[in-house]
């Protein structure tokens, strides 16, 4: 029932927020704006995530060895392509998290391994996407008159980032009692995978490129959102305004991000002195991509071996030796 409760009111979010966000929409003249020189920037917007999707991948394989999960090339591949159908159909934008931890963990690595690969990796993405926006924080702030929208910049970012580095500071402490009790293993076990992948000399720097560099082609993927319907928006403004977006967007608190990017990005576009029509419609547009890519990633879920032995084998959790 709770399960139920909470899917109905993330269902609620995403409806609410879409109403109040398409009242700034005419659909209509959005419809007008594609041609066949737009389905080519869809077409380029689609690739881009699929490749986006592949340096997640190495990304998630750095991680994952170090999580006892190693996983060939191709398959974190499938297992990454079918998340993204997951999460196009499950309560939350991160819903393919855990049905990538059901994969994992049914390959073989154990419930364990599977779901600390999963959360470092999500963990460090977080960071990595924090850092970005600090980082663009100078240019931002200049695009960013409203004052309103300067310091709902700052807490959602400056929020996420402490979090991170707590995050990372607890796998540093010594102190006993974070290993045994149970509120606190879990956690800080994964912070400790977190510490050794950041700051080892084989796996930190090309997981701190990759982990950048996923977060840029989710701006390029949106720049051709932008270039599909020639909207008056400039690459840099993009780059500024894209990744708090998805920062917010990654909160469960609706199907997919739906609703919650479209508010956010039309709230944002006004802000900085767009047109927030523009905002709202590049986000339709970005959210198709992502929909049109988990089509792809349910047809490859549908033809899987995993699909078709679906509880016909027992995950087992590897001993300890």
């Amino acid at each position: 029932m709770r399960r139920i409760l909470l899917s109905t009111l993330k269902i609620l979010v995403s409806a609410a927020l879409l109403y109040f966000s398409l009242r700034k929409v005419d659909l209509a003249d959005l419809v007008a704006r594609i041609d066949v020189s737009s389905l080519g920037w869809i077409g380029a917007a689609i690739a881009v995530t699929f490749l986006q999707i592949f340096i997640g991948v190495l990304r998630w394989r750095e991680i994952s060895a170090e999580c006892g999960a190693p996983l060939p090339i191709r398959q974190a591949m499938r297992f990454n392509v079918i998340g993204t159908f997951f999460n196009q159909t499950l309560p939350s934008s991160i819903g393919g998290d855990a049905v990538r931890l059901w994969l994992v963990a049914r390959n073989g690595a154990g419930w364990r391994a599977a779901t600390y690969s999963i959360f470092v990796d999500r963990a460090i993405g977080l960071i990595a996407l924090a850092v970005v926006i600090v980082a663009s924080l100078p240019w931002s702030y200049r695009l960013i008159t409203d004052p309103h929208g300067r310091s709902a910049l700052l807490l959602v970012d400056f929020a996420a980032l402490a979090g991170g580095l707590g995050f990372l500071l607890l796998g540093r402490l010594k102190w006993p009692w974070l290993k045994h009790w149970w509120g606190t293993h879990h956690i800080h076990a994964c912070s400790v995978i977190a510490n050794r992948v950041l700051f080892s000399r084989v796996h930190g720097p090309k997981v701190a490129v990759l982990s950048l560099l996923v977060h840029v082609l989710a701006v390029v993927i949106a720049w051709c959102v932008v270039q599909s319907i020639a909207a008056p928006v400039v690459f840099g403004q993009i780059f500024q305004l894209v990744p708090p977006v998805m920062l917010i967007t990654m909160l469960p608190i609706s199907i997919a991000g739906w609703g919650v990017r479209e508010a956010t990005m039309g709230l944002a576009f006004g802000y900085a002195g767009l047109m927030a029509n523009e905002g709202v419609n590049i986000s339709l547009l970005y959210g198709a991509v992502s929909f049109i890519v988990g089509l792809i990633g349910g047809l490859v879920w549908i033809l899987s071996a995993e699909k078709a032995a679906q509880g016909a084998v027992p995950i087992e959790v590897p001993q300890k030796s």
